[in-house]
């Protein structure tokens, strides 16, 4: 995966004030805030600053957690994992490989077949419904 080597500062300019707090602040948007949680077409997830393609709306289900909810991602290498402390508890929480902005938390409690759940904020990712364009990845 070839990253992006973008300044905080740069993103700052470009994206959303929320966007970025969630993307490169590690964020939280309230859950229920995001159309993306009932969005039911079929298409892709993409990262909402790099637009790299995370997920497909074929892994994902309706978790009744009040964000977006995903068993695997399009591709393993587009995702990036760390630990995260902030709670107490242990979490793992996952990055947009390309430009390493925050998308949320994974945990054990998703479906089959994979029984994982990436619980997305719906500020860190892009709707593009099948049929449309991908948006071109910035450099």
């Amino acid at each position: 995966m070839n990253k992006l080597n973008k300044k905080k500062s740069a993103w700052a300019e470009e994206l959303e004030p929320q966007r970025y707090a969630v993307l490169f602040e590690e964020g939280t948007e309230p859950p229920g805030s995001s159309p993306l949680d009932r969005e039911k077409r079929k298409g892709t997830f993409v990262c909402a600053a790099c637009k790299l393609p995370l997920f497909s709306s074929e892994g994902k289900f309706d978790s009744g957690t009040g964000w977006p909810s995903f068993f695997q991602p399009i591709d393993e290498a587009h995702i990036e994992t760390k630990r995260d402390y902030k709670l107490i508890l242990p979490r793992t929480e996952y990055h947009c490989a390309r430009c390493g902005g925050h998308q949320g938390h994974v945990f054990n409690d998703g479906p089959a077949p994979t029984g994982l759940r990436y619980c997305n904020n719906g500020l860190a990712m892009d709707f593009i419904p099948d049929g449309e364009t991908l948006p071109e990845m910035p450099d």
